[in-house]
């Protein structure tokens, strides 16, 4: 862990093989490094343009590091996904034992090769942004004045599959 000051990050927690198992892994290997703070509901979602692939498990934690956006997505993230099984191609939609992505960090704004923040995809996926507004309703996205709800269409939101029992178990494994 670096020695700067504690701050709020999202980082999305995702996968479509094995899910159950690989989500509670990844989440145990993540809070040995920061503090998981908020678990928000997972959603069931088809394969982005793959329907033969089984559908995803997607949901969001939010956290408190120290670590630094890059470290926390290279020294972190990356070696959790590792760890489970998560071997990247170029390939950007194949199937995964697991996903992690660091969303939002504070209130920082990066845009380099190596990270984007906030991850654009919190407005073209709604289970993200979806995620992201259970876990902080009043969010206003860095760098953007309007609120994240009032940039959603909650009529999309409204139609998402809630996977209750998962969330429900992993709700009561890491929120104290």
């Amino acid at each position: 862990m670096t020695d700067s000051a504690q701050v709020e990050a999202f980082v999305s927690v995702a996968g479509n093989l094995e899910p159950e198992r690989h989500l509670f892994a990844a989440m145990e290997a993540l809070e040995q490094h920061v503090a998981i703070t908020g678990v928000s509901t997972f959603y069931r979602t088809p394969a982005i343009g793959r329907p033969e692939q089984p559908d995803y498990l997607n949901g969001a934690v939010s956290i408190r590091t120290g670590y630094s956006p890059l470290a926390l997505k290279h020294d972190v993230l990356r070696p959790i996904e590792a760890q489970l099984g998560r071997q990247r191609s170029s390939d950007r939609y194949a199937a995964r034992p697991i996903d992690l992505d660091l969303l939002l960090y504070h209130d920082q704004v990066i845009v380099e090769e190596a990270l984007t923040l906030p991850d654009p995809d919190i407005l073209t996926r709604p289970f993200l942004s979806a995620a992201i507004l259970e876990l902080a309703p009043h969010m206003k996205l860095p760098g953007d004045e309007q609120m994240l709800r009032q940039r959603v269409d909650t009529r999309v939101l409204a139609d998402l599959t809630v996977d209750k029992a998962l969330t429900q178990r992993l709700k009561e494994r890491f929120i104290p």
